[in-house]
């Protein structure tokens, strides 16, 4: 049993870490709010303090925000579709025993590890090229007209991107999930007469629950502040600029670091608020 001076010992060692961790995270928090109650535009030599709220009032009433997050929540929202319906599929096509099961899971978890401006500049210049895209040789070879995908459906495009670069964490988690399913369960359903689509809807599906709800969790976190693959593909145009997009374009491209700053605290507000959302269905979940 621990004693109260080897508790006190612990804190003390504790200490150093906990204080530079505080550090880290609020003293940029704390620059960031102190900026956006300032006019702060260095290169125009305008430093004007306590605005007030008038760069949040300019930033949610500018014409672009409402635009901004109803985008960012449609990317997530199909990101989150694609990689689950895709990542209890390829869950259950995995955990299926076939020649060469090793190799196949690490191809399929590869594209995880390749960077987001590298994985849009592949899709950009190698699939999605109106001229000299595979797509575009595809669909000249069934005697179609290639589709500028980039402008054409973007929305469509840039949330295929991050999908194909998300779905393998799906997959690998739910893949653990299939894999701690009991066999003998299944094999008695099977017995009794339970056809595939039963076993899945009554049994596996149940059972993915958790899991599914923690990669739902954890790419809605991530996803929010989406930015590469949209700088790398689009650059903010044709309706694919999230509100992560609008303060790097009021930061960077206006110079308005006050602004910005204040976007990127309603930014900060937004996903705590989604956070605090999904902690509350984890917890459910974790709880049944």
């Amino acid at each position: 049993m621990a004693t109260q001076h080897s508790r006190a010992a612990a804190r003390l060692m504790n200490a150093p870490a906990v204080f530079v961790l505080l550090v880290w995270m609020l003293i940029p928090l704390c620059m960031t709010i102190y900026f956006s109650f300032m006019d702060y535009r260095p290169l125009r030599g305008v430093a004007d303090c306590c605005v007030g709220f008038q760069n949040y009032e300019r930033f949610i009433t500018s014409s672009a925000f409402l635009s901004s997050v109803a985008t960012t929540l449609l990317m997530v929202g199909g990101i989150l579709l694609i990689t689950v319906i895709g990542g209890v599929l390829l869950a259950l096509l995995l955990d299926q025993p076939i020649w060469g099961q090793g190799i196949v899971r690490i191809l399929v978890i590869a594209p995880f590890f390749v960077m987001p401006t590298v994985s849009a500049l592949v899709w950009k210049n190698m699939f999605m090229n109106p001229v000299n895209g595979l797509f575009a040789y595809l669909w000249k070879f069934f005697g179609a007209t290639p589709i500028d995908w980039l402008s054409e459906m973007p929305l469509f495009s840039i949330i295929w991107i991050v999908s194909w670069q998300w779905l393998p964490f799906a997959t690998l988690i739910l893949l653990t999930a299939v894999q701690s399913l009991s066999s003998e369960q299944l094999e008695a359903s099977e017995m009794d007469g339970a056809g595939a689509l039963s076993r899945f809807y009554y049994i596996i599906l149940p059972h993915l629950g958790r899991a599914i709800t923690v990669v739902i969790l954890i790419q809605t976190i991530f996803l929010l502040s989406i930015f590469a693959e949209i700088f790398v593909t689009t650059n903010g145009a044709f309706g694919t600029r999230t509100l992560t997009y609008l303060v790097y374009q009021r930061v960077l491209e206006s110079q308005n670091i006050g602004l910005g700053s204040a976007g990127g605290i309603l930014a900060v507000i937004l996903a705590n608020i989604v956070a605090i959302f999904l902690m509350r269905i984890v917890g459910k979940n974790l709880d049944n």
